[in-house]
């Protein structure tokens, strides 16, 4: 099962919209991926994804073994460019 990838459910936003750039560096870095939508606002919809992150902001990366990756979306494409995405 490939990795999920928890964004807001804005998908039609593109540029520099944070959920879109990690988008756009997994498909660039051909790594295939499951989309998970969330509310875009309020936040507070978004209880199922508070309680896998403790947080209410978007992006993250979910791994198979479960892991959540949750940084600020500069730092998420980083890593997916650099190939660090599971370090």
């Amino acid at each position: 099962m490939p990795i999920k990838l928890h964004r807001c459910s804005g998908t039609a936003i593109k540029g520099p919209h944070p959920c879109w750039k990690v988008q756009r560096a997994l498909d660039e870095a051909g790594i295939e991926y499951v989309l998970v939508k969330h509310p875009s606002f309020p936040r507070g919809r978004r209880k199922e994804y508070i309680a896998l992150t403790g947080q209410q902001k978007l992006p993250a990366i979910e791994f198979e073994d479960g892991r959540v990756l949750r940084e600020d979306s500069d730092a998420l494409v980083e890593r997916i460019r650099s190939g660090r995405l599971a370090d």
